[in-house]
C-alpha cells in the first residue's frame, strides 16, 4: 500500500480523489504544521481516508504512552495505527498495546530492533530509508536486512523518508511492503518525461472517439 505522509487537510482531500492512496501517516512534526489542533486534525483526516491513519505517541513513560495510545484509538477508531518509537520503553508499549491496537514501530535503524518489533507484535516496522542512508551509509541495505527478519512473521515493512520515485521503487525491490511519501513525492511517482512525450505523440498523430 502507498500512504500520504502529511497532516494537512487540503493534501488529504487531494489524494482522496486519486483512488490509489490507501491511508495517511502522521507524526508530531507534521501535526504541528496543521492549522487545527492535533485532535481536530486527526478527526478530519479520519474522514478523508477509508484506510489506516497513523498517529505517533509523544509521551515518554510506559504508563503515559499506553494512556496516549488508548486515547488516540478512542479518537480515531478502527482506522488507528499507533506509531511507537523503537526504544526500550517503546518496545514494551508495543508488546502491551499490540494486543488491542495495531502498532507500527518507527525509526528502526537495525536488524536487532526489527527482530524485537516482530516479537512485540508490531503490525509494521518503519524504516527511514533516506535518513538511514545519510546516517548509516545504505538505507536500502537496512530494508533488505529487515525484510529477511520479518519474512516468516505477520510484521510488514513500511518505508518512509523517501526522497525520489527511484528511491521509492528501490525500497520496494529491497523488500518493503508499503511506502509513505509527502504529496509532492506521490505526484512525482506518477510522472515520467517519456510518458508525457509518448502521450503527446499519440495525441498529435492518433485518433480516438472524442
Amino acid at each position: 500500500m502507498i500512504y500520504l505522509d502529511s497532516a494537512i487537510i487540503a493534501e488529504a482531500e487531494i489524494v482522496r480523489s486519486w483512488g490509489w492512496v490507501k491511508g495517511i501517516t502522521t507524526n508530531p512534526t507534521l501535526l504541528a504544521k496543521s492549522e487545527l489542533s492535533a485532535e481536530d486534525t486527526l478527526k478530519q483526516l479520519r474522514l478523508l481516508t477509508s484506510g489506516e491513519l497513523y498517529y505517533q505517541l509523544t509521551a515518554t513513560t510506559f504508563e503515559d504512552m499506553v494512556l496516549e495510545g488508548r486515547k488516540a484509538y478512542k479518537l480515531i477508531g478502527e482506522q488507528t495505527v499507533l506509531k511507537i518509537p523503537a526504544t526500550n520503553v517503546g518496545f514494551q508499549v508495543t508488546a502491551k498495546l499490540s494486543q488491542e491496537i495495531p502498532c507500527a514501530v518507527t525509526a528502526i535503524y537495525s536488524g536487532a530492533q526489527t527482530a524485537i518489533a516482530v516479537e512485540a507484535g508490531a503490525k509494521y516496522a518503519i524504516a527511514y530509508v533516506n535518513r538511514a542512508t545519510r546516517l548509516l551509509g545504505d538505507g536500502l541495505a537496512l530494508v533488505r536486512e529487515m525484510a529477511q527478519l520479518v519474512a516468516h512473521s505477520d510484521t510488514k515493512i513500511l518505508a518512509a523518508s523517501l526522497k525520489s520515485p527511484q528511491e521509492a521503487a528501490d525500497a520496494l525491490q529491497a523488500g518493503a511492503h508499503h511506502l509513505t511519501l509527502p504529496l509532492e513525492g506521490l505526484e512525482a511517482m506518477t510522472t515520467h518525461e517519456l510518458s508525457q512525450q509518448t502521450v503527446q505523440e499519440f495525441n498529435e498523430k492518433g485518433r480516438g472517439i472524442v
